[in-house]
């Protein structure tokens, strides 16, 4: 698991009132809004005693721990202390700057409440995968989570940018293996300075449902245009078109839990049927294909994606994933990868916290930052 992105904390709409305690990269952290409204994201410790924020009330500005009172505000620091009595005008009330907690930059778009995960200035972090016709006339947006998955997250980015699973996984986009002449045809590959992704052609049946397939305007089995490809560490973008005017463009972005478990959230967006009444038929369609990949994925061994391919034979059609893996080597290269034999070694008996940008500026943090995997290369680049 890696910082230094944005992941997906939860939707919009599942942020009310209440403090929401959430997990990812295999640390918790809180979620609330503040009196205006806006999301906040802290580390989820408190720096007193342990106690879990999100399990406290929101006040105004601020989440009070449920175990004494102290309360945060959304950029980290601690503004009350009830057991030293009034703040104002007396000596004895004054908070300790050691007790501030980790903050993390939020962004709420689509419909999802993206945090990002790391200490690195604004200027110099990658961007949240961008949807571009979202809100744009003539296509129609949903946003669903297809749940919890018990998988190692890089394994399903994996799946999604494989154009030879389609064939046997999907009996919606191909044909089950049964077709003597089943090919995977030349990728056009596209690489940004994120990821990696490709177009291709892929012979599919029409539209199973019956609405879809009459509103694609395609009633036979034809070569389609499809493309996939990943944006940093999680998220994944493709775009399907069943004909040449009904286009399907789907934004994956998952969050890692743990190294055991993920939670996924799809955008879709299509240009057809573009209406209010047709959302349920796109939604329980994007179910029907996500529980095929769930199956599969699922059974995988090893859970984890290997570290190094030589326990796996590659082909042509493997090429995006082998550039996936060479991306995530970088990202480790540069420290950003998370060592989790120490957090699992340290379980139970020690509270780490993701590093957030203000410990680039201060010191004296009470909670010690997550333990980060070191390699030959990754040393060498911060010396040089």
């Amino acid at each position: 698991m890696f910082i230094n992105f944005w992941y997906v904390a939860s939707t919009a709409a599942d942020l009310k009132d209440q403090a929401v305690k959430v997990k990812m990269l295999g640390h918790t952290f809180v979620l609330f809004r503040d009196s205006k409204g806006q999301a906040q994201c802290l580390s989820n410790v408190c720096t007193h005693r342990g106690g879990s924020l999100a399990g406290g009330k929101v006040r105004g500005d601020t989440v009070e721990c449920p175990y004494h009172g102290w309360r945060f505000k959304g950029g980290g620091a601690c503004v009350k202390i009830p057991s030293l009595g009034p703040v104002d005008g007396a000596e004895h009330g004054k908070i300790p700057a050691r007790t501030k907690i980790d903050a993390y930059p939020v962004q709420e778009k689509y419909g999802l409440i993206f945090v990002f995960l790391g200490d690195l200035p604004e200027a110099e972090r990658p961007p949240i995968m961008e949807i571009p016709e979202y809100g744009k006339d003539g296509w129609r947006a949903t946003v669903q989570q297809p749940g919890v998955w018990n998988i190692d997250y890089k394994r399903s980015i994996e799946n999604s940018i494989d154009p030879a699973h389609n064939e046997y996984v999907h009996d919606t986009h191909g044909f089950s293996g049964e077709r003597d002449d089943y090919r995977v045809h030349e990728l056009n590959m596209k690489e940004s300075t994120w990821g990696i992704g490709f177009f291709n052609k892929m012979h599919s049946p029409p539209l199973p449902e019956a609405r879809m397939r009459a509103a694609s305007g395609r009633t036979e089995n034809a070569f389609i245009e499809a493309g996939t490809g990943h944006h940093g560490p999680s998220a994944v973008w493709t775009h399907i078109h069943p004909s040449p005017h009904a286009h399907i463009h789907q934004y994956l972005y998952e969050t890692p839990i743990d190294e055991r478990h993920t939670q996924v959230y799809l955008v879709t967006l299509r240009n057809f049927l573009a209406t209010e009444d047709d959302d349920k038929r796109i939604m329980e369609r994007n179910l029907y294909v996500a529980k095929q990949d769930k199956l599969i994925l699922e059974d995988i061994e090893p859970i984890e994606t290997p570290r190094t391919n030589t326990h796996e034979v590659f082909m042509p059609a493997d090429v995006p994933i082998a550039r996936f893996r060479e991306f995530c080597k970088d990202w480790e290269n540069r420290g950003w990868r998370i060592d989790m034999d120490k957090v699992v070694a340290m379980r139970g008996k020690a509270v780490f916290a993701i590093p957030s940008p203000a410990r680039r500026e201060s010191k004296g943090w009470v909670i010690d930052p997550v333990p980060m995997r070191t390699t030959e290369a990754g040393i060498k680049a911060a010396a040089e």
